[in-house]
């Protein structure tokens, strides 16, 4: 369940930054490349924080 709140908070993060993006009337191909880069990050990040540790070591 931490996993999804994790990508749930990034998510309105990302949704944040592309209401600001839009704002300053950044070009649309740009915020869609830095939608799918910061998605990618959160997904990564997500699964780092929230994996368990291995109970063999």
């Amino acid at each position: 369940m931490s996993y999804g709140l994790y990508i749930v908070g990034f998510v309105i993060i990302i949704g944040g930054l592309i209401y600001g993006a839009v704002l300053l009337q950044v070009p649309t191909h740009w915020i869609v490349v830095g939608s799918v880069v910061l998605l990618g990050i959160a997904i990564v990040k997500g699964v780092k924080a929230t994996r368990q540790k291995d109970a063999s070591k």
